[in-house]
């Protein structure tokens, strides 16, 4: 008896090892899996069907912006011969209830420059009328149609009035925005179209400036090194169109004094700002030798439009570094609301989407 019940007890020990071998981790799993499913399907009970809009601003973390990127993901550049750009002959009116803001900004600058100050320059802008994206037949590249108006700074300066009361009680944006039609506005709304420009130094430092206080529009906020408007009487010669590229390049020479050949130059995306409804070709320029001390030298020996500036921060063009500034303490609210997403795109365009939003989330971990 001793005899066979070793017998059993080895058969009975070798069985039992090759159940737990073969169904053992199986039936865990299983059991795993009708858990999570249960615990799932317990949660989803109490949820409701949840709907977004598809058009949402650019967002990183704590830092909310009201910048709409339209077209443009960073990673393909926009070719120049794809973006066509129409200039329609009717100019920008005000409706008759707002036309009297405008009188009131001329009046201020009238009497600023009979009190010995200076005057509010009524320069020659364009007005947004549409921006149109559609796909090329074969490459299905992005091709952008974009429609302008000739208007003024007064009228643009008017038209900022958007949450001024009307004799109603309405405002120009509750009477004449739709916030789920974000691309829908009438172009005396829109007066409002330029470039900005993510500088890189050749040494691989990004160029990142603080307005200065004397600017009208957004004072004392960080933005990037270049942002230019469109000047009519600048932009456009004789009936041509103007060039986006050539306006950018414009920008580089007077923000800082840099000629053409001294860069690689490249249209990323068109970005709206919602809340003001600005308009933004967004760009992003390599310097091919001068790194971030020789720019500052150049800088010393003059700039046409240094006073729109008051200070100039060199920033480690490295996706962690970059992102990190921008949700520094002291800046994440201090942004012109494009700025975020023009060094988004930008680090997009130079390390891939995949490697920066891998970062991006990292260091939001850590915040």
């Amino acid at each position: 008896m001793d005899g066979i019940d070793v017998v059993n007890g080895v058969v009975g020990a070798v069985f039992g090892m090759l159940f737990a071998v073969l169904f053992q981790q199986p039936l865990q799993d299983a059991w795993y899996r009708l858990r999570r499913r249960s615990t799932s399907a317990i949660r989803s009970l109490g949820r409701r069907d949840e709907s977004a809009p598809a058009w949402r601003a650019f967002s990183l973390g704590p830092l909310q912006t009201s910048a709409l990127i339209v077209e443009g993901d960073g990673e393909l550049p926009i070719s120049p011969e794809t973006v066509h750009v129409h200039v329609l002959d009717e100019e920008v009116t005000l409706p008759p209830e707002m036309a009297g803001w405008r009188d009131e900004i001329a009046e201020e600058s009238e009497r600023l420059q009979a009190e010995g100050r200076t005057p509010l320059w009524n320069g020659p802008r364009y007005a947004v009328e549409s921006l149109d994206i559609s796909r090329t037949a074969l490459e299905e590249r992005p091709e952008v149609h974009l429609r302008l108006r000739p208007t003024d700074y007064y009228t643009f300066l008017a038209a900022q009035q958007l949450d001024r009361r009307l004799p109603d009680g309405a405002t120009p944006r509750s009477r004449y925005l739709d916030p789920d039609e974000p691309l829908k506005a009438p172009a005396f709304l829109q007066c409002s179209l330029g470039v900005n420009i993510a500088v890189v130094t050749a040494d691989d430092m990004l160029v990142v400036t603080q307005r200065s206080d004397r600017v009208r529009v957004a004072p004392g906020v960080w933005n990037s090194s270049v942002n230019e408007g469109l000047a009519r009487h600048i932009d456009s010669s004789g009936r041509n169109a103007p060039d986006l590229h050539a306006v950018a390049r414009r920008g580089m020479r007077e923000e800082l004094s840099l000629e053409a050949q001294e860069y690689s130059l490249e249209l990323l995306a068109f970005v709206l700002d919602v809340e003001r409804r600005g308009w933004s070709a967004h760009f992003y320029a390599r310097l091919r030798e001068l790194g971030s001390t020789d720019l500052q030298a150049r800088m010393s020996r003059g700039v046409a439009d240094r006073w729109e500036h008051r200070t100039i921060d060199f920033v480690p063009f490295r996706p962690a570094t970059v992102v990190r500034y921008l949700l520094r303490d002291d800046r994440v609210h201090r942004w012109a609301p494009t700025a975020p997403a023009l060094y988004h795109l930008a680090l997009v365009h130079a390390f891939s989407r995949r490697t920066v939003e891998r970062v991006e989330a990292q260091v939001l971990r850590r915040l």
